[in-house]
């Protein structure tokens, strides 16, 4: 049996799979009709805006994250309060 994140990933996999054999197609395959140097230079500056778009996009979760966690606690006062268990008898 498999599992719907399985299911998910297989997806995921083909999906990008089959987009970067149409992206190479597209962009290094030279066909006199059909890729003319405007649709590979389209094809490059979507390919290279969705990255850029992308890799901002992981940097601001990143600092999202980073600006809404709470701060841990100082590391004194974790070793005190593991100190303390320690001395208590059972």
């Amino acid at each position: 049996m498999v599992s719907k994140d399985q299911v998910i990933g297989g997806a995921i996999f083909a999906v990008c799979v089959i987009v970067a054999i149409g992206f190479v197609v597209l962009v290094a395959v030279p066909f006199d009709g059909l890729a003319t140097a405007a649709i590979r230079l389209d094809a490059v500056l979507v390919l290279v805006s969705v990255a850029f778009i992308a890799i901002l996009g992981i940097g601001a979760w990143i600092g999202y994250t980073m600006a809404t966690t709470p701060a841990p606690k100082p590391i004194e006062e974790i070793t005190a309060e593991t100190e303390d268990k320690k001395a208590e008898p059972k």
